[in-house]
């Protein structure tokens, strides 16, 4: 009856000479826009002649943009979104509910008018390519002198596709044979066909001209897969490309056994009734067993390098998220990345052995490259390179496990760049019936802490800044912030404050500040720096430098980034709820003191108080002076704060407040990282007495990092000075806090 209805509106909606115009345009540009007074989709079965002729209303540009901005959020809204949008456009219920009609019905139409063009590419590609066989086939001649073919002999092509199908049959049974060792019974192979997958299978593994296995939509399928253990092959991609200069080319039967090794380890460590982990004397954090591990299982990534110590973690939470989801994002490197801002400073899929299953990720095989940070400069960026292997283990219940790649081999030495190895890591999810699911996360990996700063060392070494903990507080933390920008779930203080276009922005210019902040703290390879080591700078202080030439979103010129972190006697919330007081930020702020601050808009991320991007104004002091904007970020959980701010233009803000694109705004971030300190240690490694300088009965870890424009000239002199003038501003920052909240 929906369908019916709509094809009834567009008959009313539109007459001849309409239709006709429409063609001409392309039907593309009017997006809905007109409504006829009166029309519904129910008018169809009654006569032309029995009604007055329906009047045509044009939908202003503001009104047009507002709904074409929701429905990219919601295409189908229900009574209650209408009455909203009713109301704040000034149109009636019927008119939004004909609008979002006509758009749907729009959109199938460019959607279905796309997919025949495609088709009859596709046709015509095929149709070419079926005349050339038909042509060689009439006429064969000899590939060496041109001349007639001459019979029983095989072409060139011929005699290089037989090779490698010999070559592609020797692989698939080498993998069986270790795909056998681990399930514990017979793989089948070349000489026992597999089941060719369904005809409308998407991605079948082919044999083109040149020779090369791929995956591909179109092309001859062989039997070939691996068994995944449950009936189900998983397609075998082509042969990895682009290998470093200094790593060494590993048969691709290796990363399926090491594969199948990391995904039984995962889910043996993963049970809730495991002896691998006992739990620690204050009953809270579990601790893994290492002798028991030892017993258990072989190295599957040889031996612990000498110097390395073993970090081993798991934390099991429930994160609003169904399983399927969160599958989908941690198999596709941007989406990974997105689900854990601070932590992912740069990812990307280095080679694709398997896409899994057709429609699914079960038995998905990736090569993959990454870059985990903690927002300090005193810690390393961890640089790992690793495979992901996805598996469905049972109906609701998905695993994905991480084993990094640095595998040791006779002849060849062991790569200096690397700092960490991920042993076995990953998770399990299952669906619980609320929607939600229960994520038990494990975090293994063994790493050089030679680099790591003595102040940090004992907090690494407790899994806080890279253990299991981490990870799910930051899904955690992310699923409530995705869930919040369904349009129904709004806070009311989102509604009347800004359209969904613009909150969108300015979302957007938030995120990518904070990323530029951790950039410039952790000095990963997502951006280009330069390190310093000038002047009076001490030996915690980094000091950085870059020249921006055409990036939009940065002042031009010559950047300077400066961060330290420091040990604090006073508990994470405490600095945290201090810190982001815009009615206390005069105490810290240089360029606050003085102006009175207050929030202009508020954009919660989520239920958790603190977890929100404003846009903050200072009043100006006295007449000679104009008002100053400031777009801060903030959130919090268990394992973290972070308060990130940078100060803004009036004009671009009203560009982004109105739903303009942000990535214009040239912004350089500044701000603050806390890290809850749960060892009973002061910044000398001296122990410390319950009471002694520690107030509330907590400590933490303070990281402060600034970015500031030296000169709006890329060509200028970087001076002793200026780096200078950037160390006292981090001093100075962190004597105004100690003194605000009175300790040492």
């Amino acid at each position: 009856m929906e369908g019916h209805g709509e094809m009834g509106l567009i008959q009313e909606n539109f007459d001849p000479s309409m239709m006709v115009r429409m063609r001409n345009d392309g039907y593309e540009s009017r997006s809905g826009s007109d409504n006829v007074e009166g029309a519904s989709g129910d008018d169809q079965d009654a006569g032309d002649d029995q009604r007055p002729k329906k009047k045509y209303h044009r939908h202003t540009p503001r009104q047009i943009q507002e709904l074409e901005a929701f429905f990219k959020e919601c295409p189908h809204p229900d009574e209650k979104q209408r009455l909203e949008l009713s109301r704040r456009l000034g149109l009636e219920t019927k008119q939004i509910k004909f609008w979002f009609q006509n758009r749907r019905t729009q959109m199938k139409t460019q959607l279905e008018r796309h997919d025949h063009i495609i088709l009859k590419q596709e046709y015509d590609k095929l149709k070419n390519d079926n005349d050339a066989l038909r042509a060689a086939m009439a006429n064969p001649a000899c590939n060496s002198c041109g001349g007639p073919a001459i019979p029983g002999q095989i072409s060139f092509e011929e005699h290089q596709l037989r090779i490698e199908n010999a070559r592609l049959k020797d692989e698939l049974n080498r993998v069986c044979t270790l795909a056998n060792k681990f399930l514990g019974r017979p793989i089948s192979s070349m000489a026992a066909p597999i089941p060719i997958p369904s005809s409308n299978s998407s991605l079948e593994l082919v044999v083109g001209r040149n020779g090369i296995g791929g995956l591909s939509s179109i092309g001859t399928p062989l039997p070939m897969g691996l068994d995944l253990g449950d009936g189900a092959a998983m397609p075998l991609s082509k042969p990895p490309m682009g290998l470093m200069g200094h790593e060494v080319a590993i048969d691709r039967s290796m990363f399926v056994n090491l594969a199948l090794t990391a995904m039984d380890e995962l889910i043996k460590m993963a049970q809730t009734d495991s002896p691998l982990w006992t739990k620690s004397f204050d009953g809270g954090k579990e601790i893994l067993n290492l002798e028991q591990y030892t017993r258990t299982f072989s190295p599957c990534i040889g031996t612990k390098p000498i110097g390395f110590v073993t970090e081993a973690t798991r934390y099991t939470g429930m994160v609003m998220i169904n399983s399927l989801n969160l599958v989908d994002a941690l198999m596709d490197e941007a989406q990974w990345k997105q689900m854990f801002p601070c932590m992912i400073a740069r990812a990307a899929t280095i080679d694709l052995i398997s896409s899994g299953m057709t429609g699914i990720r079960n038995g998905a095989l990736h090569v993959m490259h990454a870059e985990l940070q903690v927002l300090s400069p005193l810690v390393p960026v961890r640089q790992l390179k690793f495979l992901r292997f996805c598996k469905q283990q049972a109906e609701g219940v998905w695993a994905v496990v991480d084993v990094s790649l640095d595998i040791s081999q006779e002849g060849t030495k062991a790569n200096p760049l690397v700092n960490c190895r991920r042993l076995p890591s990953g998770f399990v999810v299952q669906d619980m019936p609320n929607g939600y699911s229960k994520v038990t996360w494990v975090e293994h990996s063994e790493y050089d802490e030679s680099g790591i700063d003595p102040l940090y060392r004992p907090f690494i070494s407790v899994g806080m800044g890279f253990g299991a903990q981490r990870w799910v507080s930051a899904l955690q933390r992310q699923c409530e912030f995705l869930a919040s920008l369904v349009p129904s779930s709004l806070p009311k203080e989102d509604h009347t404050a800004l359209n969904l276009a613009g909150r969108t922005s300015m979302l957007q210019l938030a995120q990518r500040m904070t990323d530029n902040f951790c950039s410039g703290v952790c000095a990963s390879t997502a951006r280009k720096w330069d390190n310093l080591r000038v002047g009076n700078v001490g030996e915690d202080v980094r000091v950085m430098t870059r020249k921006n030439l055409d990036d939009p979103g940065e002042p031009p010129g010559i950047v300077l980034s400066a961060a330290t972190s420091v040990w604090m006697p006073v508990p994470q919330q405490r600095l945290f709820d201090f810190l982001r007081d815009d009615r206390l930020r005069s105490e810290w702020d240089i360029l606050s003191t003085g102006r009175p601050i207050q929030e202009m808009i508020h954009i919660a991320k989520g239920h958790k108080h603190g977890n929100c991007v404003s846009l903050l104004r200072g009043s100006p002091i006295n007449a000679n002076e104009s008002s100053m904007l400031i777009l801060q970020e903030t959130w919090t959980d268990a394992t973290g704060s972070l308060v990130v701010y940078a100060p803004v233009d009036i004009p671009s803000m009203n560009v982004v407040m109105g739903g303009g694109d942000s990535a214009y705004v040239a912004l350089l971030p500044s701000g603050f990282a806390i890290l809850p300190d749960e060892q009973s240690s002061d910044c000398n490694g001296a122990m410390v007495k319950a009471g002694d300088n520690v107030r509330d009965g907590g400590r933490c870890l303070l990281t402060v990092g600034f970015q500031i424009l030296l000169d709006s000239q890329p060509t200028a002199k970087l001076t002793v000075e200026s780096v200078e003038t950037v160390n006292n501003l981090i001093s100075c920052t962190i004597q105004k806090i100690k003194a605000a909240l009175k300790v040492t």
